[in-house]
């Protein structure tokens, strides 16, 4: 796992994907924590992007760096309470300016049940469950 938090921080920017109806939905983000022994995001309750995993909570993420690439499949799972919201705003104090941990808008996700498979075009897919 730490393999999967590590890529995602040296990509910087990944690409989630959540279903609305029938319609995949991407869009980049940014935030990936470690909090008691998960993978953290953060989103806002207002975005679609919430909405959508409210309703189906499965996932896809891609990243791309240095000629290798992440897939990662699961589940998002909300945790609603306030350390783990602030455990994200603490590794990104930039994210401070628009969300705060009390403010009833900030979400944090931890990935659940996942696969994550890194791949390039030199070497067989590492693969990773968690």
């Amino acid at each position: 796992m730490e393999r999967v938090l590590k890529f995602l921080k040296e990509a910087d920017t990944y690409y989630l994907a959540t279903v609305e109806g029938d319609q995949p939905r991407v869009r980049p983000f940014g935030t990936a924590v470690m909090f008691e022994g998960k993978i953290y995001i953060q989103t806002g309750k207002s975005k679609n992007v919430s909405k959508q995993l409210h309703i189906n909570p499965k996932f896809e993420i891609c990243a791309f760096k240095g000629g290798e690439w992440i897939r990662i499949a699961g589940t998002l799972v909300e945790d609603d309470r306030r350390e783990a919201r602030q455990a994200v705003l603490d590794d990104y104090p930039q994210l401070q300016s628009m969300y705060s941990a009390d403010d009833g808008n900030t979400e944090a996700f931890y990935i659940k049940d996942a696969v994550a498979t890194i791949s390039s075009f030199t070497k067989a897919p590492e693969i990773i469950k968690f």
